[in-house]
C-alpha cells in the first residue's frame, strides 16, 4: 500500500508563476525589440558585420521572449490525465529551443565572419551617433541580464535562467561591435569579422552550458544519491528496511521521492501510515522534498 503524495506544487500557486513569468518577459520583450531596431538601423548604415551579427543575436532574443510567453503558459497547466505528473518539462524543452536559435546564431558568424575575412571586406566608417546608439544597446543587454537572472532565480524558472544566459552572449556580440565600429573609425576595419568568428565561440559556449542543464530534467537523471535518502530513513522509527529509492527534479527545481520501505508483518495499517507520514516529513524535512511516495511492504 502506498500513501497519498502531495501535489509536486501548490496548484493555486502555479498561475501566479506563470503570470510572474509572463510579465517578466513582456518587460525583457519590449527592451529587446528597441535594442533590434536601433542594431538594424545602424548594421545597414555602416555594413559591419559585427553589427549585423548582433541585431540577429537580438532578433533571436524577441523570438525567444515570445517563445517563452507561449511555453509558460503550457508549462503551469496543472496536472491532467494525458500529464500526471504536469507540464513543466515543456519549460525545459523551450530552454533546450534557445540552443537551437545559439546554433543558428553561431552558424551565420561563423559563415559571415570567414566570408569577410577572404574576400576582404571592410565595414563603412560609423559616425558619433552610430556608435553612442549601439553601445547604449550594450547597457540596455546588461540590464536585460541581471533582470532576468533575479527574476529567473527568485520564480525558479528555467526558462528564464537560460534566455538570461542567451541574452549575456548578446552583451559580448554588441560589445564586440562598439569595438569594431571605434577601430573602423581608426582604419582597422579588417578586425571586424574576426571579432565575429570569436563571438560565436563564446556564443557555442553559453549553449553548452545550457544543454548541461537541461538534459538531465529531460531524463529524470537522479537528484539526490539513494545512499544518502537510504541513511536517513533508516533512522526513522518503524522503518524495517528501505528497498528502493527513486529521485528526479523538475525544471522549477521541485524535488520528486519515491522509496519502497519494510515494515513489520504484525504492524496495523493505522500504524504503517504513521510510518509513511513520518517518512515524508523527514524527507521534506531534510531534503526540501515536495513531492513523495512511499510504498509499504511487510518486513
Amino acid at each position: 500500500m502506498s500513501s497519498p503524495a502531495p501535489a509536486p506544487t501548490d496548484p493555486g500557486a502555479r498561475p501566479a508563476r506563470a503570470s510572474a513569468v509572463r510579465n517578466t518577459l513582456l518587460v525583457i520583450l519590449a527592451l529587446n525589440v528597441l535594442v533590434v531596431a536601433i542594431k538594424i538601423v545602424v548594421g545597414v548604415r555602416t555594413h559591419a558585420l559585427s553589427v549585423l551579427g548582433a541585431a540577429l543575436e537580438s532578433g533571436l532574443d524577441v523570438l525567444n521572449n515570445i517563445l517563452g510567453i507561449v511555453l509558460v503558459g503550457v508549462a503551469s497547466r496543472a496536472p491532467d490525465e494525458e500529464h500526471p505528473y504536469g507540464h513543466q518539462k515543456f519549460e525545459t524543452l523551450g530552454a533546450l529551443a534557445i540552443v537551437g536559435f545559439l546554433s543558428i546564431t553561431c552558424f551565420e558568424l561563423l559563415r559571415e565572419g570567414v566570408r569577410d575575412v577572404v574576400g576582404g571586406d571592410l565595414p563603412r566608417t560609423a559616425t558619433i551617433p552610430e556608435l553612442a546608439l549601439v553601445a547604449s544597446t550594450m547597457l540596455v543587454n546588461v540590464l536585460v541580464v541581471w533582470y532576468e537572472r533575479q527574476r529567473g532565480e527568485r520564480l525558479q524558472s528555467a526558462f528564464l535562467l537560460a534566455d538570461a544566459e542567451h541574452t549575456r552572449s548578446d552583451v559580448y556580440v554588441t560589445c564586440a561591435a562598439v569595438v569594431s565600429l571605434f577601430l573602423t573609425r581608426h582604419g582597422l576595419g579588417v578586425i571586424d569579422p574576426l571579432l565575429a568568428i570569436a563571438v560565436a565561440i563564446v556564443i557555442a559556449r553559453n549553449g553548452f552550458e545550457i544543454v548541461r542543464r537541461s538534459v538531465p530534467v529531460l531524463v529524470d537523471e537522479r537528484a539526490v544519491e539513494a545512499r544518502e535518502i537510504r541513511q536517513l530513513l533508516s533512522a526513522v522509527p518503524g522503518v524495517s528496511d528501505v528497498r528502493s529509492v527513486r529521485s528526479r527534479a523538475m525544471a522549477s527545481g521541485v524535488l520528486l521521492v519515491e522509496v519502497t520501505i519494510g515494515v513489520e508483518r504484525t504492524m496495523s495499517v493505522e500504524a504503517a501510515h504513521r510510518v509513511a507520514d513520518a517518512v515524508e516529513a523527514r524527507l521534506h524535512t531534510e531534503l526540501g522534498a515536495s513531492g513523495v511516495t512511499v510504498h509499504i511492504e511487510p518486513a
